[in-house]
């Protein structure tokens, strides 16, 4: 599973690289604000529908996740897997993996608690495991966990999973804190309940991590601590309070009165305001993110491929990025970041071309009415298109696009939601998982590993998956099969880019642009490094002063 997270106008994205550092004002200055041992945090994007990962998979939840949840895998600063839980990857090679690829053993981690100081053993691996398989649950998505077919527990501290099949995703999804991953669930908790969908856990969750959840005061904050039983010992600091503003505007004037000393995934159209902030440091860094334009082609009006090309030749990518995006991101046809080391390099992009675009409406049957507008069977070409509320840079875009598309005859009507609705899981409605759209953007993160099956493959379409555009290619699903049934990186890469050239021929979204993560921060906060997946996965040497 891959997290969604909100396109805050064309989201900021750069080059593959290093990070970059922006400097300003003095550490005395900053000194003024800070709270000692005390770190707020924000991101612009309101409230939250939950606080429990298998239920929802907002940016903002899975942050909070990261610092307070369990994992038996986290991701270092190179992105790189690393044990937590577990006490060793499982490979091929150390043999935690099976020769044959299909049974993958757990060892985990003796002497951990979890923070509300009970123990923890691998009855809560295999409890989790069973809530995930629980149709009951409102799970995301299963893909992967349908392969477990048999769980062993030969003692109370090693798990072993037998697949039907090789599964090369296995890390993150089998519980890795990377993309949008159900964490381990406290079975003393949970057992008595038939399902988890509406049960306190939800709003106060009992986890693992360096902190954890004191309140969730909603619309507000959620409020933590650290936590005392964590087994790696006390984070520096004392308490992290992670506030729920939905405006972009007050969450600059936070950060510049010293409100809220973090702002991760700062917006591209907010970057230069922010770097003349003199006492906050902006840092970037390639993101596995990529904004996009979606389309959900089981939808009558997008269901030929052509209406597909010819919305991609309206849009001019290129004005996008640089009048909301203020020139800050990659422009490609691929939608795999070039940060990753397996990603398709040779894929053309299709260029700004409202010409073709009428020429491929009218190969469709879209003829020109009246009113410029296309015409098919007396039906007008209108399009629905979704999104999301408290996003300024958001709604530029839109109107941008809207005018990019009736230059060539296609109209658009636009429907806003608030983000804990629109990304709400298909059990609740939400408006992302229940696909009553023609179009829809927002951002979605992917994994290194190259695995983009939940977001394409046939038998993903929601309520089993994440497949919002309806995809279905048997010749894709092929190839992402195949990819999930080898351990080897290098047929890795060589299947990834067959599955993203079609895809790309298919057209069921147009990538708008790569990100590149931006914090701002207050200057006084030292031991933050977030890598390109999970920002807030090395929380223990962070502190402020």
């Amino acid at each position: 599973m891959k997290r969604p997270t909100f396109l805050a106008g064309a989201v900021a994205a750069g080059i593959a690289g290093c990070a970059r550092v922006q400097h300003g004002g003095t550490l005395a200055t900053a000194q003024r604000f800070a709270k000692a041992h005390w770190l707020r945090i924000a991101d612009g994007t309101g409230d939250i529908d939950s606080l429990n990962p298998h239920l929802f998979t907002e940016a903002t939840l899975l942050n909070i996740a990261q610092m307070t949840m369990a994992y038996l895998v986290r991701y270092d600063a190179a992105n790189r897997p690393i044990p937590e839980l577990a006490t060793v990857v499982p490979t091929q090679g150390n043999g935690g993996i099976s020769a044959d690829g299909t049974r993958i053993t757990w060892h985990l981690r003796k002497g951990v608690r979890w923070s509300d100081g009970a123990p923890f053993t691998g009855d809560d691996v295999v409890f989790s495991t069973k809530v995930v398989l629980n149709p009951a649950n409102n799970e995301v998505g299963r893909d992967g966990w349908n392969l477990i077919t048999k769980m062993e527990q030969p003692d109370p501290y090693t798990v072993i999973f037998q697949l039907k099949k090789p599964y090369s995703s296995f890390l993150p999804t089998f519980f890795g804190s990377g993309g949008a991953n159900p964490c381990i669930l406290p079975k003393h908790l949970l057992e008595k309940y038939p399902n988890i969908n509406n049960v306190p856990y939800n709003s106060k969750p009992v986890g693992i991590g360096p902190f954890r959840v004191t309140a969730w005061r909603r619309g507000d904050a959620v409020e933590m601590e650290a936590n005392p039983y964590y087994w790696r010992g006390l984070p520096k600091l004392h308490r992290v309070t992670y506030k729920l503003i939905p405006s972009r505007d007050t969450l600059l004037t936070l950060m510049q009165t010293g409100e809220v000393d973090l702002w991760p995934y700062v917006p591209a159209s907010f970057m230069d305001r922010v770097k003349q902030v003199k006492t906050l440091d902006v840092i970037d860094r390639p993101s596995f993110f990529f904004s996009h334009l979606s389309m959900n082609v089981s939808r009558p009006l997008v269901a030929d491929v052509r209406v597909r090309h010819a919305i991609r030749h309206a849009i001019d990518r290129h004005t996008i990025l640089s009048k909301i995006g203020h020139g800050y991101g990659i422009l490609q046809e691929s939608f795999m970041s070039p940060a990753s080391p397996i990603a398709p390099a040779n894929i053309a992009f299709a260029p700004y071309d409202p010409a073709r675009a009428r020429v491929l409406l009218d190969e469709a049957g879209w003829k020109e009415g009246p009113d410029r507008i296309r015409v098919k069977a007396g039906k007008h070409l209108k399009l629905q298109f979704a999104y999301y509320t408290g996003s300024p840079g958001a709604d530029q875009e839109v109107e941008l696009m809207r005018e990019m598309l009736r230059a060539v005859g296609i109209e658009i009507e636009t429907r806003k939601y608030a983000p804990a609705l629109f990304f709400a899981p298909y059990q609740s409605n939400g408006i992302v998982y229940k696909g009553d759209w023609d179009l829809t953007t927002f951002a979605w993160q992917l994994d290194p590993g190259g695995d983009i099956s939940n977001l394409f493959e046939c038998n993903q379409i929601p309520p089993n998956g994440q497949n919002i555009v309806h995809y279905c290619n048997p010749q894709a699903d092929r190839w992402m099969n195949e990819l999930k049934a080898t351990y080897d990186v290098q047929k890795h890469k060589v299947l990834l880019d067959k599955e993203i050239t079609q895809i790309v021929a298919d057209t069921p979204l147009i990538t708008l642009s790569i990100t590149l993560d931006g914090y701002a921060y207050n200057r006084t906060l030292t031991g933050f490094v977030p890598n390109s997946m999970t920002a807030f996965d090395h929380m223990m040497h962070v502190d402020i002063v």
